[in-house]
């Protein structure tokens, strides 16, 4: 699916390369270019969780969707936690409570929001099941990755080595300071120290990834983006390096009839 943009140089979504060949299956990453929002949240801010006036947060996801060819309705999402839950989305609409949403269902569009976390998406092609998952250092450390795909398998009956994944735009390794209190939770080789800044680097690709290997995937089945929330600030919100004031982007999947 080609992005459609509204500037040529500013792409309203990207779309991961692994899954444009499935037809019907339709898998985004907005940026924060093309939307009606002002100051911080300028411009497609598509969070609700944020002080941008309401109506712009609306006016931006219709954008959204509507440029992905996707009806407003048919979208689920939920208010994330910062946890391990995930929810075998039925019907469309809004959740609470769920970093993680899957699906066997067309015609339910999945989405997860993000700001520097890291977006996961999953499609089996021989059940056509998918999955948005949201993982902060938090969802990283309570495996919710390993855990959607344990969910895929046991309620849809995917097989891990034949599903595809991209592991989405975040934080990245080099941006993502923490302390001790972080870090502990990570093994060493998703870690280090930086002598200088006196602080402890995490690579939450990485461990997300490897999260993916580990419960089956191929790593040739894997993408993972090439862009960063800090690095690439001109086209994704970061909660960080903003310090708190921005916008949110939206990953999504799902497959249409």
């Amino acid at each position: 699916m080609p992005s459609i943009t509204t500037d040529i140089k500013k792409p309203l979504f990207r779309s991961p390369a692994i899954f444009t060949r499935f037809a019907g299956l339709i898998a985004a990453e907005s940026t924060r270019h093309g939307g009606v929002s002002e100051g911080p949240y300028k411009s497609l801010n598509l969070g609700g969780s944020t002080q941008d006036a309401p109506e712009n947060v609306l006016e931006n996801n219709k954008r959204f969707f509507n440029a992905l060819h996707v009806p407003f309705e048919t979208v689920a999402k939920s208010h994330q936690m910062h946890d391990d839950k995930i929810l075998n989305v039925v019907e469309a609409g809004r959740y609470e409570g769920y970093d993680a949403l899957v699906t066997n269902l067309p015609n339910i569009q999945l989405a997860v929001t993000i700001a520097d976390c890291t977006p996961i998406l999953i499609y089996d092609p021989v059940t056509r099941s998918v999955a948005a998952i949201h993982a902060g250092w938090r969802g990283t450390v309570k495996r919710i990755v390993s855990k959607t795909v344990f969910m895929l398998q046991s309620t849809f009956g995917a097989n891990p080595q034949e599903c595809l994944a991209y592991v989405g735009t975040c934080i990245d390794e080099c941006s993502f300071e923490v302390g001790e209190d972080v870090s502990d939770h990570f093994e060493g080789n998703y870690k280090r120290f930086d002598p200088e800044k006196g602080k402890f680097l995490v690579d939450l690709k990485r461990s997300n990834r490897d999260q993916l290997i580990e419960s089956g995937f191929l790593e040739s089945n894997i993408e993972i983006s090439p862009y960063s929330t800090v690095l690439n600030n001109d086209d994704y919100f970061s909660y960080r390096f903003e310090k708190g004031i921005t916008g949110r982007l939206l990953a999504t999947i799902g497959l249409v009839d």
